[in-house]
């Protein structure tokens, strides 16, 4: 099966895309962009991958499900295209960044620039149909990105996870912390975000890790 993905991760994912569930997740969501309005728009369901390859991942963070409204999603978790209105959960994103490392509330809160210096932002499944959250879970994506981050913490070492909320923390429960850092706290979403992700410091604990392993830390 062909599937258009960034080189490094076609390799990797390869034994994931000849597999009987992939084949399968594959004809549901071209049948539901067929039937209707999916997102993000099919070019881009790939678009953390693309722009953050195999070899240059320095940090994970783990979203769930991609925004189900207009002009949001577009292939990396929690971000939203330019001109977007903030979602809540990207707000207290960029109020934690603000009291961790000083740094004053984007413009955008398009995440590609995060995505470029090795970010992988990742939804636990990445299409939805429009207006109906949580719309293509249990469809084979789950199964897909369980994969992705189990190549990742098989091969590669000193890389941050950010694991924010119970789904992320047991979808990332396997990752070997003695080869990489692993942050855990609440979820950023308005629901939970006074629960402990106020104030995880999360940023900068990323950043002191890569400086520490003889990376570059990342512009937030």
């Amino acid at each position: 099966m062909d599937v258009k993905i960034e080189q490094s991760w076609k390799e990797w994912l390869q034994p994931e895309f000849e597999k009987e569930y992939f084949k399968q997740l594959t004809a549901f969501v071209r049948d539901e962009y067929r039937q209707g309005t999916v997102y993000p728009p099919g070019s881009l369901i790939f678009s953390a991958f693309n722009h953050c390859p195999f070899d240059k991942v320095k940090v994970v963070i783990l979203g769930q499900d991609p925004y189900h409204e207009p002009g949001q999603a577009h292939g990396l978790c929690f971000s939203v295209n330019d001109g977007t209105p903030f979602p809540p959960s990207l707000i207290n994103i960029f109020q934690e960044i603000k009291s961790d490392l000083g740094k004053t509330m984007p413009s955008s809160g398009n995440l590609l620039r995060w995505a470029d210096q090795g970010v992988l932002l990742l939804n636990a499944t990445l299409t939805v149909r429009a207006h109906q959250a949580g719309s293509h879970q249990n469809k084979g994506w789950e199964a897909f990105t369980d994969a992705v981050i189990h190549d990742l913490a098989a091969e590669r070492s000193h890389i941050v996870y950010m694991l924010w909320g119970s789904y992320a923390q047991r979808k990332g429960s396997f990752i070997d912390t003695n080869r990489n850092l692993v942050l855990q706290s609440a979820h950023p979403s308005p629901l939970s975000a006074y629960r402990g992700f106020f104030g995880c410091r999360h940023f900068s604990k990323a950043n002191d890790y890569l400086i520490a392993t003889g990376q570059s830390p990342i512009d937030w």
